[in-house]
This record gives C-alpha cells, structure tokens and sequence, in this order.
C-alpha cells in the first residue's frame, strides 16, 4: 500500500470545498493508498471551518487566524505533516503529496494513477493531473516553464494561433489524448503530486509568493534538484479554476506579475529580464489603451477603468523595480 497526503488549501470557497472533499474520500475508499487528508482554511469568514468540523471530522484542519496564500498555506501543512523538520526519519513521511484546490473534483481512479506513475517512474518528481472543465471539455493542465516567449504572446500583438503552440508553453491535445504520460515544465498547482524525495531535496514552497507562480517555482527548483515533471493523462481532475482569486480581481492580477517577477529575477539572468521587463512595460501600455477606447465607447465603467488603471501602474513599478 502506498501513502499520500493531500493538501487542500481554500480560501471562502465552502460549498467547493465539501464537493472536492467528498470525491477525494471517494477515490482513497478503494483502500489501496493510504490517504491523509489536510485541509488549511485561509481565515474563511464563510463558515468553511464550521463546515470541516461538522462534517468531515477525520479531515486534518489547519485553521489560520491569517490569510497565509498557496505557498504559506501548503508548507503550514507539509510541515505538519512533517516535512522541513531535522533528523525526522524520511520513512515516517508520506510517499508523495498532492496539492490540490478546493474547487476540483478528483475522479475515480486518479489518486491511484498518481501514485502507481511515481511508483513505477524513479526519474519522476512531480506527476500532474489531466484536468477537464465542469463540462468535460479540455482544459490545459500542463506547461513548459516560462520564458520570453510566454510573455510576449500573452501581452503584445502576436498571431492569435501562438496561444496553443510549444511557444507558448502548451502541449499538443493529441499528447493528452493517447493517454500516456509525457514529460513536462510543471503541472498546474491545482492538481500537483510531489515525490517525498523531491521534496525533502528541494525544500518547500517559497512563501516569497503570496498568490500565484509557486508551483512553478517549485516544479524548477526540483527539477534543478535532478527530477523530471510528467503529466499523467489517466488521473483526471475536474477543475472549475479561479473560484477564490475571483473575488478580487484587481488584487488576483497585481499579485500574478508580481509574482512573475519574482520567477523571473529568481532564475534568469540581466539580459533576458530585461527583455522581459519591456515585453512587460508595453503590455501594460497596451492594456491601458484598450481600456481607454472601451471606456470612450461606454463599454468600461469609470470606477472599474480607474481601478485597472491603478493595477497596471502598480505592475509597471514593480517590473522596473520601483516602489509599488
């Protein structure tokens, strides 16, 4: 039989929490992995904890009097679990860990996929889910690390069919599609599974991100650390995507470049984030252009225009290492 603990951190999501709770029970009731199950609840004010205690009392909470963001809230658990403590014997811990958001459904057999792929992989630090919309259709859930090109895509005027090419950091659907695992940048964070190994070799997550960036930070510095990252199109995962971050829109998008940001000058060089810093600077001023033509149009509220505006400035004096 083989261990895993699953960590789910959430953030006033209650009613996703419990569903994702409940397909997670599901799949460990086949008995063949030995799950533990932690939930770290982001100071809620939506009665999540109430919810845990109540009806999932065998779930380990975590139950942060703070906001502690993805990174801050998986170490609080892998901690717990036992993780980044000295002289601890590496056999007591879980043979992997899954990091997965509470607004996900785990289908049938995907734990068991995980875990068999890791058992049978010893190359393989990190196992990502397929992961699907609520209606089933395609969703990517796998990436190349990022790079220029990334940024250039996603912000200046490119061909729209760079989007879902390797440039951009996709794999092909066909990939998905023939069912076998395939080496990858790094996996989502919505659905990550991580090696006991990889982890006691390349640390914890940097709480140096509060929201958004971590697991690809994590996924390079274990990578550094000799394993390799695979997607594993067997355990599939419903995953309904920005239900917390949602909630503060303005916030959800200064806290993605900054944490852009912090990738970038963590791992690359002077000159490529330079370049990226320009890539950066016109994106932003190309954002602010197409807000000011839609709102002329009527199409932008005044109060929302002033707001984004606010946010790309922010992210520009961030990207040229300003003061915020």
């Amino acid at each position: 039989m083989k261990s895993l603990a699953i960590i789910i951190v959430s953030w006033n999501v209650k009613t996703l929490l419990a569903n994702c709770l409940r397909s997670v029970q599901a799949d460990l009731a086949g008995g063949w992995i030995q799950g533990q199950i932690w939930v770290v609840d982001n100071a809620s004010s939506d009665g999540s904890v109430e919810l845990l205690r109540r009806n999932f009392p065998a779930v380990n909470l975590i139950a942060s009097e703070t906001n502690l963001g993805f990174a801050g809230g998986n170490n609080a658990a892998l901690r717990a679990i036992g993780f980044d403590q000295p002289g601890l014997d590496p056999a007591s811990l879980p043979d992997a860990v899954l990091l997965l958001n509470p607004d996900t459904i785990v289908h049938p057999g995907a734990l068991v996929a995980l875990l068999e792929f890791l058992a049978h992989t010893p190359q393989a630090g990190i196992a990502g889910a397929q992961l699907v919309y609520e209606d089933g259709s395609f969703q990517h859930g796998a990436f190349g690390l990022p790079g220029l090109w990334q940024l250039a895509i996603e912000l200046l005027p490119l061909p729209g069919r760079l989007v879902e090419s390797r440039f951009n950091g996709r794999y092909p659907r066909a990939w998905y599609e023939q069912g076998r695992p395939f080496a990858i940048g790094h996996p989502l964070g919505a659905a990550m599974t991580v090696r006991r190994e990889a982890i006691l070799q390349a640390g914890l997550l940097d709480e140096g991100y509060h929201m958004y960036v971590e697991e690809v930070d994590w996924s390079k510095r274990i990578a550094r650390a000799g394993w390799l990252a695979y997607c594993v199109p067997a355990a599939v995962v419903t995953h309904l995507g920005g239900q917390s971050t949602g909630q503060i829109k303005a916030r959800s998008f200064i806290n993605l470049w900054t944490s852009r940001y912090r990738f970038y000058t963590k791992f690359y060089g002077p000159l490529k984030v330079a370049i990226a810093r320009r890539i950066v600077w016109a994106g932003m001023q190309r954002l602010i252009k197409a807000d000011a033509d839609a709102a002329a149009r009527g199409q932008l509220p005044p109060a929302e225009q002033q707001e984004r505006l606010a946010a790309y400035h922010h992210v520009i004096n961030i990207w040229q290492g300003q003061p915020a």
